[in-house]
């Protein structure tokens, strides 16, 4: 469904070069930090930030090829974009017909309902939880094929974050060829949603993986300082110094148990992964 070949975007202070893929029937992860990259390679998959280098492939067509049609086939939802505030939510149906032809009124009316949201009310009158309701339900509502999200759960609770994720679920079950690429912060949401991650930082992927591996195979591995010269790295991804010697980041995890029974072995969640990753020293 997506392809970013060998995309480069150079800006004064920072430069993303990136390749990836997201196929059909996949729901693709992308974390990392803030200034890590992510909405840059948001904004140049969208076709709103021109590659220096590289191409974008959506449903086998170069983003630069695109028609309005075509454009129709990709909902998203940005960080830094919105409707007009003074808007009231029953007017946004009026943008939404008059931009795409696929608009399904009365999904966005069973949805808007669904989520107990006020048609009679103005967007600048909504809640953040609303808001960020709001923004997932007009991306689902003209029958796209591609979803790409920037933070759609940023600072929602976990109630309204579960309802969300909820959405997601249901639009993939709707269509085996749908595809959805998808930052956050929240770890866990990564975790429940996701068939794949790509870990980025610098703007370059530094990790990917299915996340049935990261959360099963990969581990820590509490290495004594005079253990670690000692060790087999063959397996090793990444380590950083503690004050007890080294943690290891391996995706090898039954190797290090077999041939290392008094190492203490211990299994990860992402935000732990990502902080070697970060923090540690990649091999």
């Amino acid at each position: 469904m997506l392809e970013v070949k060998n995309v480069v975007k150079k800006y004064k202070n920072f430069r993303l070069n990136i390749s990836m893929e997201v196929p059909s029937g996949v729901i693709t992860g992308l974390l990392g930090a803030n200034g890590a990259g992510k909405s840059t390679t948001f904004k140049t998959i969208l076709g709103l930030a021109e590659p220096d280098e590289g191409e974008i492939i959506i449903d086998g067509k170069k983003i630069g090829d695109f028609t309005n049609k075509d454009k129709a086939k990709i909902g998203c939802v940005m960080t830094d974009s919105f409707l007009p505030e003074i808007l009231k939510v029953k007017e946004i149906k009026g943008i939404l017909k008059a931009s795409y032809d696929t608009f399904d009124e009365e999904f966005f009316d069973k949805k808007i309902a669904q989520h107990d949201i006020s048609p009679d009310k103005r967007i600048n009158e909504l809640s953040g939880g609303m808001r960020a309701k709001i923004k997932m339900i007009t991306a689902l509502s003209h029958d796209s094929k591609l979803l790409v999200l920037d933070e759609p759960t940023a600072g929602l609770d976990v109630v309204s974050r579960e309802e969300i994720l909820a959405e997601l679920r249901e639009y993939m079950e709707k269509d085996e060829e749908r595809s959805i690429v998808i930052s956050s912060h929240i770890s866990s949401d990564i975790e429940k949603l996701c068939d794949d991650i790509y870990v980025i930082n610098n703007g370059e992927v530094i990790l990917h993986d299915d996340t049935d591996r990261l959360l099963f195979e990969y581990a820590s591995l509490k290495v004594l300082d005079e253990d670690f010269e000692k060790l087999d790295k063959q397996y090793i991804i990444a380590h950083r110094k503690e004050s007890y010697g080294y943690e290891c980041l391996t995706d090898k995890k039954d190797y290090y148990l077999e041939n290392y029974p008094s190492m203490v072995v211990e299994k990860m969640n992402l935000d732990e992964l990502m902080l070697i990753l970060y923090k540690g020293e990649r091999l």
